[in-house]
Parts: C-alpha cells; sequence; structure tokens
C-alpha cells in the first residue's frame, strides 16, 4: 500500500478547481495508493532514480513520481493537456 502525497503546487491547483471537478480528480489519484501504476498511466522519464508518470484524468493530466522505497507517490502536478508538460 502506497501513500499518496500532493505537491504544494499540485493542492494549490486543485483548490482553484470547482468543487466537482477536485473532488474527482482526488477520488481517482488516491486510487494510485492500490496500485501506483495503472495501465492507462504513462512512463515519461527518470528524475533522481524516482520514475515520473503521466496519468490522465479527463481533461486533465497529473504527474507523480513513484518512490518505491518510501511506498510514496508524490503528486507533482496536475493541469491541463496543453499546459502541463511545460
Amino acid at each position: 500500500m502506497f501513500e499518496v502525497h500532493l505537491s504544494q503546487r499540485a493542492n494549490k491547483f486543485l483548490n482553484k478547481l470547482d468543487q466537482h471537478i477536485s473532488n474527482r480528480i482526488k477520488e481517482k489519484l488516491s486510487s494510485l495508493k492500490n496500485n501506483p501504476i495503472p495501465k492507462d498511466a504513462k512512463f515519461i522519464r527518470r528524475e533522481n532514480n524516482d520514475k515520473v508518470f503521466r496519468y490522465r484524468i479527463g481533461d486533465f493530466r497529473a504527474l507523480y513520481k513513484v518512490k518505491d522505497v518510501e511506498k510514496i507517490v508524490l503528486i507533482a502536478k496536475i493541469d491541463k493537456r496543453s499546459r502541463v508538460y511545460h
């Protein structure tokens, strides 16, 4: 079982969204506790020995790192598809 942590940046973005959209995204992200790399997640790159993945949630994308040793999924960034990679 992994813990899901939101970065300050991801948390700030979620707080700006409508409540129902924010809840939907949080619900989807919490599913990463049981399966940190679902089949619809895409590997992007490695960063300091951590794997960085992209997870699609409707029109939004979440970029996250899986820290296997600490059993943590760190949600680094959430944004619209057109802006998330910048």
